[in-house]
């Protein structure tokens, strides 16, 4: 017997709705759901950052630096800029020193560096007439293996000069055709990556200066694959380091220096590819 109203379990009539339960479910539907957008969207924005990084800065700086190189060359041509011949290998040099520290690419690897104390080219007065301002282009670097044509731009900042995919002159180091060091930071990745194959330069390869006061040419002579971020004697007057003194020079001569971050997209550690000048022609 059973009264009307009573509801018994197993003889097929529906059972008691739980709505507690499904609430939760809903609700943990929606937090997944939720989530689930979260997740999506800033995996989009982390894509976007990187196709900026890594293409959006390059084309940039490289459109940047090819505007530029056009520049001078004109100017060059006309006969702008002989003023600021700098004396480069009229005068002497003095003692360069520095650490080659900063990010690279690290935003990219590349190179962002800072350049050190000592004295520049001597003319007398202790520094060189005609000597470029801060952030100022006044060079263009070549390296023919590398296919390479870059502006060199004075200071070693990244937001005015290697953020723009210039290279950079470390500041109180010689000039180009100076007895001494003339030492060069740029980026390994990012913002034009002028350096990004620098590690792939062998002994006797060509890497050539012009300014407004003529053209020098130096070839590879020596490489440190890896130092220290700090190791400022790979940019000094006779550079050598001071973390690997086996690597670099013991005597006076007319040096080039190229600095960048290495490995690619960190700035943890500098590569390092030294060279000799072996001609000058004045323009």
């Amino acid at each position: 017997m059973w009264a009307p109203g009573i509801v018994r379990r197993g003889l097929g009539a529906p059972g008691v709705v739980d709505h507690g339960t499904r609430r939760r479910r809903a609700a943990y539907r929606r937090v997944v759901w939720g989530g689930g957008e979260v997740l999506v969207t800033v995996g989009l924005l982390l894509l976007l950052l990187v196709v900026h990084q890594l293409w959006w800065t390059n084309r940039q700086a490289r459109e940047g630096a090819e505007r530029k190189v056009q520049a001078l060359e004109k100017g060059w041509g006309s006969g702008e800029g002989k003023g600021e011949r700098q004396g480069a290998g009229l005068s002497g040099a003095g003692s360069g020193s520095g650490a080659p520290a900063g990010g690279g690419a690290s935003s990219g690897g590349g190179s962002g560096a800072s350049g050190g104390g000592g004295s520049g080219a001597s003319t007398g007065s202790g520094r060189a007439q005609g000597t470029p301002r801060s952030s100022q282009a006044y060079a263009v670097l070549s390296i023919p293996r590398l296919g390479l044509r870059v502006p060199v731009a004075e200071g070693v900042s990244k937001r005015d000069v290697l953020n723009k995919g210039y290279v950079g002159h470390y500041p109180h180091t010689q000039q180009a055709g100076q007895a001494g060091n003339f030492a060069l930071a740029g980026h390994r990745n990012t913002h034009g990556e002028p350096f990004r194959y620098i590690n792939r330069l062998r002994w006797g390869d060509e890497i050539d200066v012009e300014t407004a006061a003529g053209r020098y040419v130096y070839v590879v002579d020596k490489t440190l694959a890896q130092t220290s971020a700090n190791d400022g004697g790979v940019i000094r007057e006779v550079p050598r380091s001071t973390v690997r003194p086996a690597y670099g020079y013991s005597a006076p001569g007319y040096y080039i220096t190229l600095t960048t971050c290495t490995p690619e997209y960190t700035s943890r550690y500098r590569l390092v590819v030294w060279g000799k000048l072996t001609s000058m022609r004045p323009r």
